[in-house]
């Protein structure tokens, strides 16, 4: 394609010269004329603009050209920012998240054959044990039983015991599919955003890359460089921004442990749940099944108990699906530790994309977008070449009409 756009710019100088040739014998070249010499004129308007986005012509230290090398680090900057304010902001992540919810999911789970634990309670003293249950008023010792357990609860530092299991997890390696789940998520949201994507590069391409038509492809590289990033994210398991994740991970395990800001926002959300009415309610229910369970095994020791503890889960499964109170309070605590890790570790994962791409060179940079755009730099300057020729003609028409 350079070859073919540099080619017609040479058949518009040869065609210049052999109608200026020709001329005073045949006075009609003088459109012939007009048309080529403004073709030359619009081709190497265009085959400096073209060049300029890349490098400097011909190696002259012309002001405002090998732009693109030259603002490499506003490039960096700029990518980085458009990542972060528009798939790492609080409120994306919490607006994708509002559209998952967590509880029903569990509450569907929970309510699916098969999901209740095998258990067996073996006593020697069962009549005796039998004797005092039933002879326990079932409504006071349930409120006492659930007022107790949220005291218990309240005493109990969720927060710690969040960041060991987290801690352990990572240790034995069970996170990656969660952040393999990230990745995917984050190649949705990016699918389902395409547009969005396409038009914020075009807004904020300059005046220069928006004449020249290089937006579009410009917006097109962008969307395919993400797609292939987080491609590689996926299948490479020592990726620079896979290993800042998983570091964020840690940071967080570590903040549930030793954070004192995190471990009170945890214990608020505890509240929040332990308080909810649907709680209590559901646990007045799982404690009358289990004493009621415990009777039946106490006087048949011969007993099973899964069916009972099945039915509490289920139950509990029944509360997370239908209960839209209970939800909103689970999925809320789902939303804001999302949110959270976004807040904290977000701008760790723009900075390492800002980082990259300041340590390529001015060569480099220029060569991936120059080849990502491809064919069409040289298409721009074929149609400069034809439109300046149709422009110039059309004036020398109009000059000899007027």
């Amino acid at each position: 394609m350079r070859i073919m756009a540099t080619g017609l710019l040479l058949l518009m100088a040869a065609i210049f010269l052999t109608a200026r040739h020709f001329l005073p014998a045949y006075p009609g070249l003088s459109y012939l004329i007009a048309f080529s010499e403004a073709a030359m004129v619009g081709g190497l308007a265009d085959w400096f603009a073209v060049t300029a986005l890349f490098r400097r012509p011909l190696g002259l230290p012309i002001p405002h050209t090998a732009i693109i090398p030259e603002k490499k680090n506003r490039i960096a900057d700029s990518m980085a920012t458009f990542l972060q304010a528009n798939f790492l902001t609080p409120e994306v992540v919490a607006r994708r998240m509002r559209a998952f919810n967590l509880a029903r999911a569990a509450g569907d789970f929970l309510i699916a054959p098969g999901s209740g634990e095998n258990s067996r309670i073996r006593t020697g003293a069962g009549a005796l044990l039998a004797d005092i249950l039933e002879s326990l008023d079932p409504d006071r010792l349930g409120n006492q039983v659930k007022a107790g357990l949220k005291s218990q609860l309240d005493r109990i530092e969720v927060s710690p015991l969040l960041g060991q299991a987290l801690q352990a997890a990572i240790a034995d390696k069970r996170h990656l599919p969660l952040i393999e789940s990230l990745i995917r998520w984050t190649g949705v949201a990016l699918e389902q955003n395409e547009e969005l994507v396409r038009s914020m590069v075009r807004q904020r391409a300059n005046a220069l890359v928006r004449w020249t038509g290089l937006d579009e492809r410009l917006a097109n590289s962008v969307v395919d460089g993400l797609y292939k990033m987080l491609a590689e994210i996926l299948i490479n398991p020592q990726h620079p921004l896979r290993l800042k994740l998983e570091e964020g991970l840690e940071k967080f395990a570590h903040d549930l442990s030793h954070d004192p800001a995190m471990q009170a926002k945890v214990e608020r959300m505890k509240r929040e749940i332990t308080d909810n009415p649907a709680v209590g309610k559901w646990w007045e229910g799982v404690w009358e099944r289990m004493r009621l369970a415990m009777i039946d095994v106490a006087r048949n020791p011969n007993g099973a108990l899964p069916d009972h503890l099945g039915g509490s889960l289920a139950e509990l499964g029944h509360a997370l699906r239908d209960d839209e109170r209970l939800q909103s309070q689970i999925n809320r605590f789902a939303r804001r530790t999302a949110v959270g890790l976004t807040t904290r570790h977000g701008g760790k994962i723009v900075q390492l994309v800002s980082e990259t791409v300041r340590r390529w060179n001015g060569r480099t940079i220029s060569d991936r977008i120059e080849g990502a755009v491809g064919r069409d730099l040289q298409f721009i300057r074929i149609n400069g070449t034809l439109v300046g020729g149709l422009v110039g003609l059309t004036i020398h028409i109009l000059d000899q009409l007027l």
